[in-house]
């Protein structure tokens, strides 16, 4: 058994302070009814889209693409067996993933299943499915694992940002590598920050 388990709070949609939104149904039948039902799936879509990327951009340290998904304001509380990222602000987040994403690093993020409630037609949440890799070659050092993200967005100016993020594992492997990966292609080594 590992030395770094830490307790954690019940990971549900109480606990993690996620409300039902409004109902995906398309009420009375009205072209209005309609319209406002189509334009909720648009918006559901849309954050889909700005969570995907959020992946990609940290995966191929694209700082520059990551910082339009991510509110100026942003409020960051990353939770894992051995760390804990507590970060405000959409410069502080970005240096975080800039000197966490660089040319000894590999990081591997998947979200998946997604659960997204339209609170208004400027804010929404969403919970999501992480399972990811990270390998540190500096260190030898691989951690794998998974965790739930839940999220808060507004839209502002006719687009959707992540205003919230946080996660909390499931679970988190952490180990030292008796050999440094046999790497065919190392992005990160060429895109990579410096550090």
């Amino acid at each position: 058994m590992s030395q770094n388990i830490r307790p954690s709070r019940e990971l549900n949609k109480a606990s993690m302070g996620i409300k039902p939104g409004m109902p995906l149904e398309v009420g009375g039948g009205s072209l209005e009814d309609v319209r406002r039902a189509v334009q909720m799936l648009l918006d559901i879509e849309a954050i889909k889209q700005v969570k995907h990327a959020y992946f990609r951009c940290i995966d191929t340290h694209n700082v520059a693409e990551l910082a339009e998904l991510i509110h100026k304001d942003v409020d960051v509380q990353l939770v894992g067996g051995t760390y804990e990222w507590k970060l405000k602000g959409r410069d502080e987040y970005l240096g975080a993933i800039d000197k966490a994403f660089h040319k000894r690093a590999i990081g591997h993020h998947n979200g998946h299943h997604a659960e997204i409630q339209i609170l208004s037609p400027q804010e929404a949440t969403g919970i999501w499915y992480l399972a990811d890799n990270m390998w540190v070659l500096d260190f030898e050092f691989f951690t794998t694992g998974t965790a739930l993200y839940w999220d808060r967005y507004v839209k502002e100016d006719g687009r959707w940002q992540i205003r919230s993020t946080r996660y909390e594992r499931i679970y988190e492997i952490n180990q030292k590598l008796s050999a440094l990966p046999p790497l065919a292609v190392h992005y990160l080594g060429s895109h990579g920050s410096e550090r």
